[in-house]
């Protein structure tokens, strides 16, 4: 689907609405550079565009494929394909959700095929309309507004999972243990983050590198280093996680110890009980057996006070007796 399509010229844009695809084509002939922005096309419409432009069609196939890293490859002589990697953090889910924009670069038009919901370019073009200054140095200056917006838009992706991560190890260092499928989770998003991230560094470089615009270099060091500060702030939460992670294992693993202690004193002293009552049980089994000397003869208190309780005295001092001896 066409978003907008229009022709830019000596800094300004021509037409106050969208330009049909076989003017935007003339225009392209005429001075300046057209920008035409699509979000996830069908086949019908990428066909028409690559006609129109003509467009490599290995260019082609490779904006329709999703890729895990950004990178910038040459098709043609005056024609390179961006591929750049946007990111939104669901706080609700804490997941990181990644859309693809795939820029074809040329000196008289840009292409920006679109994919996913976290890659909105409205504001990236109302920007650079509001800057005539840098809108002359031609089609160079649209990549630069797309690469400050995208990474303008990791920022935040960077802040919500910095949120999550201080309340685990807000937990985990407090003596409890967080759950361990929530630090695996967050690790791997920030792992996946940390795939779209790093690569635009070279990517950014190379775009230094083939501009000679020289208002547009301050712009464009000044992406460079926001993408470092957020490259620097992914590694760091990635090693944090791990450490975190480690963390929360020799928490897990002290409660478990902790568990075992209290299940062994249980077993303690059960044991303790089980060993007090065995000699009572064969002492009274033994005096309850219906044997003609046992009936009568134990029949008065002091037969009954020697035999009877006698017999229960005499095995627990015997067992008090082994169990200090064996105890020290």
């Amino acid at each position: 689907m066409i978003i907008d399509c229009a022709h830019y010229q000596n800094g300004r844009r021509r037409d106050d609405g969208p330009v049909a695809l076989e003017e935007a084509a003339v225009r392209c002939l005429q001075g300046g550079f057209v920008w035409l922005g699509l979000f996830e096309p069908g086949d019908e419409e990428i066909a028409q565009v690559r006609a129109t432009f003509g467009l490599h069609e290995l260019a082609i196939e490779d904006a329709q494929n999703l890729h895990a890293r950004p990178k910038i490859e040459s098709y043609d002589r005056d024609v390179r394909l961006v591929i750049l990697r946007t990111a939104h953090y669901d706080d609700a889910a804490e997941e990181v959700e990644f859309g693809q924009i795939s820029v074809f670069l040329a000196p008289n038009f840009v292409i920006t095929v679109r994919r996913g919901v976290a890659s909105e370019l409205r504001g990236a073009r109302q920007r650079l309309e509001q800057r005539p200054e840098l809108l002359a140095e031609g089609s160079v200056s649209a990549l630069w507004a797309i690469l400050d917006q995208v990474v303008d838009g990791y920022e935040p992706v960077v802040a919500g999972l910095e949120h999550d991560i201080d309340q685990i190890e807000a937990t985990v260092f407090s003596g409890t243990a967080a759950p361990t499928e929530r630090i695996y989770s967050l690790r791997g998003e920030a792992t996946d983050f940390y795939r779209a991230v790093h690569p635009l560094l070279a990517v950014v470089t190379t775009v230094q590198r083939m501009t000679d615009a020289p208002q547009l270099q301050p712009y464009l060091r000044d992406v460079q280093d926001h993408l470092l500060l957020v490259n620097e702030e992914v590694v760091a939460q990635r090693d944090l996680l791990a450490t975190v992670l480690q963390a929360n294992m020799a928490v897990i693993s002290v409660e478990q110890t902790q568990i075992s202690l209290r299940q062994n004193s249980t077993i303690e002293q059960l044991t303790i009980l089980a060993t007090v009552f065995l000699p009572l049980t064969f002492v009274t089994g033994f005096f309850g057996q219906n044997f003609g000397w046992l009936v009568n003869h134990i029949n008065t208190v002091t037969a009954f006070v020697i035999y009877g309780i006698g017999g229960l005295v005499l095995p627990l001092a015997l067992l008090f007796l082994w169990l200090r001896v064996h105890r020290t």
